[in-house]
């Protein structure tokens, strides 16, 4: 199984889904759902950005029934990704009746006080989750379903005492969920007193290969990147491109500044089914295409003759990194991917870095141990040119 229109799910949540265009299943969600949703405890050894968000919260929003009651707790090391994992849910669960609540230090304790009768599920911090129980404002007798997620961060923030601590306060007849990036002792030791008999899952970083595909990036300011995608796309004349940005905006923007020098089709979200179906039917039928696609709006495109992905935004997760540039150098071929990276998202380049082993490498004008990218490098008058007719 590896659609989410195939999983046995309730229909509002099937129908957002739709509407979000989650369509392929990234590994760990295709791995941990239906164990979840059949009530076993699940282990799953993932990193951060390979979709286990999700892997965990469509089962649960499956499982809710409208009661009161924390039904559902999941245990975050840090405000931030306490934020994602609540945003996270209440998009999936867009068109349930269910409520979901993050708590955490630095906001005031009144308003989570107010919200926690009404909320279905919590997600929070373990300091602020025993604060709650210290007051007697959280209780957790209707909880069944429990997940501690990125244990490993847990234990190096050194709350792992604190975690046990709020378990401790669960009923014992529950369904428990723990991923974590890695696995040391102490982990492993929590795993084995909270759980029972989990299934164990392991997305390792075989699933993410992309040896086929030439990896470059190029380090720029901000205000050059529209300037440095003109170059490449004229400099090497690809067939099939397709450029990822970030939002809608930003694809309808770039869009129109790439039109005024070449054809280029957009597709998103906003667009209609019907228009969408065109952009894809021409970019498969016509020889030379370029297409400026969101995330969603890309995932399901199967097409084996893309001769490069091109990041002019980068993804906000490695693991999307990588299925961006899987959709080129398919069917056996050869591809090339070209990450435009401004001096902000350095951070997330090293990230993606620490995922593979292949060596992604540094396109520069100074680089000129490549022929095919010589010209480019060095900037040609014929280049400048084409890039002077943007602006």
């Amino acid at each position: 199984m590896s659609n989410f229109q195939d999983l046995a799910l309730i229909p509002d949540v099937k129908i957002r889904l739709k509407e979000l265009e989650f369509d392929e299943l990234f590994p760990i969600q295709e791995k941990a759902i239906s164990p979840i949703l059949k009530g076993r405890d699940v282990i799953g050894q993932a990193k951060t950005g390979t979709g286990k968000t999700a892997a965990y919260a469509i089962p649960i929003i499956e499982k809710l029934r409208k009661k009161n009651g924390v039904q559902a707790l999941i245990i975050i090391p840090t405000r931030e990704l306490a934020q994602q994992v609540v945003n996270q849910f209440k998009d999936i669960a867009k068109y349930t009746p269910f409520r979901f609540l993050a708590i955490f230090g630095g906001e005031p304790i009144g308003r989570q006080i107010r919200e926690i009768p009404k909320a279905d599920v919590v997600m929070g911090t373990p300091g602020r989750l025993i604060d709650h129980l210290a007051r007697g404002t959280l209780h957790f007798n209707e909880t069944e379903i429990l997940v501690i997620d990125e244990a490993d961060r847990m234990l190096d923030m050194g709350f792992i005492d604190d975690v046990r601590f709020i378990i401790g306060h669960l009923p014992k007849n529950r369904q428990t969920c723990m991923f974590s990036a890695t696995m040391p002792e102490e982990v492993t030791r929590l795993a084995k007193a909270s759980m029972n008999n989990p299934v164990k899952i392991f997305v390792d970083e075989d699933e993410i290969s992309v040896e086929s595909i030439e990896q470059l990036y190029c380090l720029v300011e901000r205000r050059r990147k529209l300037q440095t995608l003109s170059e490449l796309i004229h400099q090497f004349r690809w067939k099939k491109i397709l450029i990822f940005v970030a939002t809608r905006r930003q694809a309808d923007w770039l869009t129109e500044k790439l039109n005024r020098v070449t054809a280029v089709q957009k597709l998103h979200g906003g667009l209609t089914q019907s228009r969408r179906n065109f952009v894809m039917q021409r970019f498969r039928n016509f020889e030379k295409s370029i297409i400026v696609a969101t995330d969603l709006a890309a995932r399901g495109i199967d097409i084996t003759d893309i001769d490069c992905i091109i990041n002019y935004d980068m993804p906000q997760e490695p693991l999307t990194y990588f299925h961006r540039i899987g959709r080129t150098g398919r069917a056996g071929g050869q591809g090339t991917s070209i990450s435009i990276v401004s001096y902000e998202d350095r951070s997330m380049l090293a990230t993606i870095k620490s995922f593979t082993n292949i060596q992604l490498k540094e396109l520069t004008r100074k680089h000129r141990d490549n022929q095919r990218f010589g010209t480019w490098m060095k900037g040609s008058p014929e280049s400048s040119q084409f890039v002077e007719e943007f602006f």
